[in-house]
């Protein structure tokens, strides 16, 4: 690609994001309740009539807006008003359009950053959409359906996540980038994680929690990013380095490079020995079944990938060259996310608005297609350290209103 159509897509991509803020400031969001009304909301809610009836909602969805308090101001179910998401009468009407363009933003930020393309899926859900205001508007009014529109949130996000992961999977394995046998371990570490997750905090978590965990999640990545900018976080391990270095002479010479790509040695309960380029690495399936364990268990509770620890994990612990780490991680990310889909929407009945994720994932094929062909052209450290910034405001915004309902003016 010419630098020309470097900057035409460059552009592209910063027009796309402007549309999505502008088409979803046109939205009617939820407002805010004003500290005399929310004072007055638990007086009010004990002797005002419930909404009695599930609408025609279906299962758990439809309890949750019966047990809600009726009425046409925030956080009340008005029965008669027109319906907006996932069918609740007076929720925010989502334009289909704002969530394709965000997501080509959010499917170009996976395929070029990686880590921070979760969290960009979960700040188009809470912020772009209007539907983290929604959530809590039914703090006190409605709890359950708090509860319900939160999870929402959260397995939203884990559909956008597990699209780009598959994606991503697919790519590495057709150039022999990726360890199967590493990402069999790490995903049945992440089938309990997730099954742990679903039975423990589906229904049961708060937005107000949901998102100050949330921005916390975002301060330790941005710290993440700012490690792997020092000297500390670029190095490797001898076997690694050559084995990066052998695949990069490989490519500059245009040669197959699937020819020396991944190639399972040995295989045991014990240890696991794989080849690539020339080099020699095991790891222990045990290890992989306990990391796969813990990362998937936060991943699939934020609804993010997770490939922010997964990265750090495969190089440090592990000790696999990065050239192989990408594909793994995003093998294992894939892994991940179907068991929480699954869990969260067929074991605890958790509903997601089909006509959003269906924008939306057609948005992050083509972001996830846009990105390899125009994050090569921008330098790393200016890439990362923009995200930095970002996370530093994400997580600030985030943890102080979910953790101390303290705004920011901007």
């Amino acid at each position: 690609m010419n630098k020309k159509k470097f900057l035409v897509w460059t552009s592209v991509l910063i027009l796309l994001s402007v549309m999505s803020l502008a088409l979803a400031q046109q939205q009617p969001q939820q407002p805010a309740a004003s500290p005399q009304s929310a004072a007055a909301q638990p007086q009010a809610t004990a002797t005002a009539e419930k909404v009695g009836d599930t609408l025609g909602l279906p299962g758990k969805l439809g309890i949750a807006v019966s047990k809600a308090t009726k009425g046409s101001g925030t956080g009340l179910i008005d029965p008669a008003a027109e319906r907006g998401y996932m069918g609740i009468p007076g929720a925010p009407k989502l334009n289909p359009i704002v969530g394709f363009l965000w997501a080509i933003w959010v499917g170009w930020i996976f395929s070029t950053v990686g880590a921070f393309g979760g969290i960009m899926a979960g700040v188009g859900h809470m912020t772009i959409y209007g539907l983290g205001n929604y959530a809590k508007s039914f703090k006190t009014t409605a709890p359950d359906l708090n509860k319900m529109v939160t999870d929402s949130i959260r397995v939203s996000n884990q559909w956008l996540v597990g699209l780009s992961a598959l994606v991503s999977s697919v790519n590495y394995a057709k150039q022999k980038r990726l360890v199967p046998a590493l990402g069999f371990f790490l995903g049945v570490g992440a089938l309990f994680a997730t099954l742990l997750v679903v039975f423990t905090t589906a229904g049961k978590i708060k937005f107000s929690q949901y998102q100050g965990w949330f921005g916390l999640v975002v301060f330790v990545i941005g710290g993440f990013m700012v490690y792997k900018m020092t000297p500390a976080g670029t190095k490797g391990n001898k076997a690694a380095k050559e084995a990066a270095a052998a695949f990069q002479e490989a490519v500059k010479k245009k040669t197959d490079i699937t020819e020396q790509g991944v190639k399972t040695l040995g295989w045991g309960l014990a240890k696991i020995e794989i080849s690539f380029f020339g080099q020699t690495f095991s790891f222990s399936p045990i290890w992989a079944f306990v990391g796969g364990f813990f990362i998937s268990a936060l991943a699939s509770f934020l609804g993010i990938g997770g490939g922010f620890l997964y990265v750090p994990f495969l190089t440090s612990v592990v000790g696999l060259p990065m050239y192989v780490v990408a594909g793994t991680s995003a093998l294992s990310v894939l892994i991940g996310m179907i068991f929480a889909i699954f869990n969260f929407m067929v074991l605890k009945g958790v509903m997601v608005h089909w006509s959003l994720i269906g924008a939306e994932l057609v948005g992050i094929f083509i972001g996830s297609m846009i990105g390899p062909r125009t994050g090569k052209y921008i330098p790393p450290r200016v890439l990362t350290s923009i995200f930095i910034v970002l996370a530093a405001y994400i997580g600030t915004k985030y943890t102080l209103a979910g953790f101390f309902a303290i705004k920011l003016p901007f």
